[in-house]
């Protein structure tokens, strides 16, 4: 066991005399005694040595040699409880789990500023119980935050409150922010994966600066649609926002690209200059602009629509879609720098998991007319009843979906159902990022197998940079 609580007065390992050291210990001279020890007028050995009642007589005191410490603890009435050599060693277990009593744990330390053996067992037994007591999260509890929220909501609702569809990705940014606020200068040139699926899964390093980069240049696009300024904009464009429910007209400065992965390329050529801290500030000044602003605009704003370059989302879609990648790029960033971290609270969970649930029957045409599904399909109008597969989400945030396999526009239904598939919400959540192979999926399966090849990889179609 190493640090500074096994050092002696010196700095250096072990006491002056070689002797390894153990915290709390008296530095107490004398030489290592390994020979058992008992003083004069001890009693029988037949007698219970943990007997503390016995006392040595005062009219036969022990004799000691000159210069040789008893190791015998005085307890407060002056009288010294008897603990010989083995009964001490005996003792070792008890007192590196701090199970031993007061006495029995000042006799142990001052024997063992006498001996040496004994010295260097208390030091292993004090390692292994180290071992013993598992690593426990110093994190809050995930849910904390937003029990504290309702229950001040509670006792005063708020003036203006916060959409519902927004509150996943306040959440989401908060939890981030506090896993940032811990890191030190040097990881924010940690190596951090990125996995997606792109036909095949793909998986890239970036920094931890790129990352939180990446995320202010995305979660840019439904600032965009509201007519906020792009991050990292000149101060006196920053401050001609309009706030309290009146939105700008889209500025007319050099836009970013709109494709989310172009978008991040030219915004790292942007602001790839600054420190850690600084885009950290951009980035949270960012998500608390995009909350303030829908929630002073209030809900007529849910509806407008966020270009993402090939595909569009509605505006409470859309931040849904942004907590989600707040949440799987925060693991990732968790994951590079050993931090504990855990999934979002069951609301916002299953808020994600529905909006992933929503986009699948578009991913699944897109597939199809790119010649990679293997299930084949049928003419179905738009409204009318067709084929369907159950998803049905296991755990925090879960529910059924019953997903239209024909066409996006067909009516899904339970007599319809061809296939069956159930996972847990987390790993479906892992495996619309990318994070999962859609082979690898623990998830139960029934019915049309094809089908639920088609759908597995389908989800994981969802996922991008």
């Amino acid at each position: 066991m190493k640090g500074p609580a096994f050092r002696d007065g010196g700095g250096h390992e072990g006491g002056g005399d070689g002797v390894p050291r153990v915290p709390h210990q008296r530095d107490q001279g004398g030489t290592p005694d390994d020979e058992p020890r008992r003083p004069p007028h001890d009693p029988p050995l037949h007698r219970d040595p943990y007997d503390a009642s016995y006392e040595t007589p005062h009219d036969a005191p022990p004799q000691e040699p000159p210069g040789e410490p008893t190791g015998e603890p005085t307890s407060r009435a002056g009288r010294s409880p008897q603990y010989d050599h083995y009964v001490l060693k005996s003792l070792l277990g008890a007192w590196a789990l701090a199970a031993c009593s007061r006495d029995e744990a000042l006799a142990v330390e001052v024997h063992l500023t006498d001996c040496a053996p004994c010295a260097e067992e208390a030091l292993r037994l004090r390692d292994a119980v180290g071992l013993l007591h598992q690593e426990e999260s110093l994190d809050l509890d995930p849910l904390l935050r937003a029990r504290v929220l309702e229950g001040c909501l509670g006792r005063r609702p708020a003036r203006i409150p916060v959409p519902e569809w927004a509150g996943p990705y306040d959440a989401e940014a908060a939890r981030l922010d506090a896993l940032l606020r811990d890191l030190g200068d040097s990881d924010w040139a940690a190596p951090v994966e990125m996995r997606w699926f792109d036909g095949a899964p793909v998986s890239r390093r970036f920094s931890l600066r790129q990352v939180i980069a990446h995320l202010t240049a995305v979660d840019s696009l439904p600032g965009r649609a509201l007519g906020l300024p792009p991050p990292g904009a000149d101060p006196a464009a920053r401050s001609g926002r309009l706030g309290r429910g009146r939105l700008r007209r889209p500025h007319a400065e050099p836009e970013l690209p709109v494709v989310p992965w172009e978008r991040t390329a030219a915004y790292w050529e942007e602001c790839g200059h600054l420190p850690g801290a600084g885009l950290r500030a951009l980035w949270r000044e960012q998500t608390h602009s995009l909350v303030r602003t829908v929630s002073f605009a209030g809900g007529g704003v849910a509806g407008l629509t966020v270009e993402y370059g090939d595909f569009a989302l509605p505006l409470r879609d859309s931040f849904v879609d942004r907590a989600f990648e707040c949440w799987i790029h925060a693991g990732d960033i968790a994951e590079a720098v050993d931090y504990p971290y855990e999934p979002p609270a069951p609301h916002s969970l299953n808020m994600m998991i529905d909006l992933a649930a929503r986009m699948l029957p578009n991913a699944l045409a897109d597939r199809r007319r790119a010649g990679l599904t293997t299930s084949p399909s049928r003419l179905v109008a738009a409204g009318a009843p067709g084929r369907s597969l159950l998803l049905e989400i296991e755990g925090p945030g879960g529910g059924k979906w019953y997903l239209p396999l024909d066409s996006p526009g067909a009516l899904a239904s339970e007599d319809e159902t061809v296939a069956h598939v159930a996972m847990d919400g987390v790993e479906f959540c892992q495996l619309a990022a990318g994070h999962i192979e859609p082979e690898r999926i623990a998830a139960g399966q029934l019915g049309d197998r094809a089908v639920i090849r088609d759908v597995l990889f389908a989800t994981a179609s969802l996922s991008r940079l």
